[in-house]
């Protein structure tokens, strides 16, 4: 009986032994993977992608590599300006490893050597820029930075893609200084917007009353050359209707009655106006002769003769 007990946990040990064989033999290394092999303590290889085999008891996995790009963010590192201005400034490196073998040899916790490296270097570039620069000039210190630590992290496998500046943190007084300065801007834009706007408006009201009087004289100068057209064509039908009336008047050859009876007519008229004296020509084939002395008292009715 016991016999079969111990026959049972002899298999299931072989069974458990060569499951950790096959476990530690065969190794299945996903995408965007590298593995760093030793063998017998010893750099042997760098396994990509893949089904691999390894050694029992002789090859061990160093390193498991992610070759995809990584970020680390940094927190704020106090830096001193040129001009003696402390600040807080957090950045943000993105990288990748490019060589395991590298990466896995070449310095000791690399991730911390490379937050040391920045921070080491972000005060560098810091101490030679004033408060002013260091305000407005992040991509120089972003570009700066990434040259310096791509070319230092080169020996540890690591390729620097981009740095970047996320928040620059100045003292508190020099924060209210800032404020009180953008305030004082806006409000002198502000001030600047009003004033010429006014300008502005002042100007499009005197141009519109420009405008409407020019309108308006041009209107009434219109007006006054139609009227003063009308009464010209008026005066001129009137005179040729007149003229035409003297035309037929003199075709037909008209008789001495006839004149007559007109210039009774024209008497008729003139009696019927403010004189009281007018003259009766006794011939009355010569009252054209009188004609003019008739218009002088028509034109002026207080004259008596």
């Amino acid at each position: 009986m016991l016999d079969g007990i111990f026959r049972y946990l002899w298999i299931i040990l072989l069974v458990v032994l060569v499951v950790v064989i096959i476990a530690k033999t065969i190794r299945i290394i996903p995408q965007s993977y590298a593995y760093v092999v030793e063998r017998i303590g010893a750099y042997n290889r760098t396994c990509t992608v893949g089904l691999h085999i390894m050694i029992p008891l002789l090859d061990r996995i160093a390193n498991k590599v992610s070759l995809k790009e990584q970020v680390l963010d940094f927190a704020p590192q106090p830096v001193i300006t040129k001009d003696n201005v402390t600040m807080q400034i957090d950045t943000v490196v993105y990288f990748q490893i490019t060589d395991p073998k590298l990466f896995t040899y070449g310095v000791v916790r690399p991730l911390n050597a490379i937050e040391t490296l920045t921070a080491t270097t972000l005060r560098n570039i810091i101490g030679d820029l004033e408060l002013d620069e260091t305000l407005t000039s992040r991509d120089i210190i972003n570009s700066r930075m990434r040259s310096i630590l791509d070319e230092a992290t080169d020996p540890w496998g690591i390729k620097i893609h981009r740095v970047e500046v996320k928040n620059i943190i100045p003292p508190r007084d020099i924060q209210e200084a800032m404020e009180k300065q953008m305030r004082a801007e806006r409000e002198r834009r502000e001030a600047i917007l009003q004033a010429e706007g006014k300008k502005t408006a002042a100007i499009l009201t005197a141009e519109g009353k420009k405008e409407s009087m020019i309108l308006e004289a041009t209107a009434e100068k219109e007006a006054q050359i139609a009227r003063a057209e009308g009464e010209a064509e008026a005066l001129r039908l009137v005179y040729e209707a007149q003229a035409k009336g003297i035309e037929y008047i003199n075709s037909s050859q008209p008789q001495q009655a006839y004149i007559t009876l007109e210039g009774f007519k024209a008497l008729e008229n003139l009696a019927k106006g403010e004189s009281t004296k007018i003259i009766i020509p006794t011939d009355l084939q010569g009252m054209a002769g009188a004609v003019t002395s008739i218009a002088e008292i028509v034109k002026d009715p207080k004259n008596k003769i």
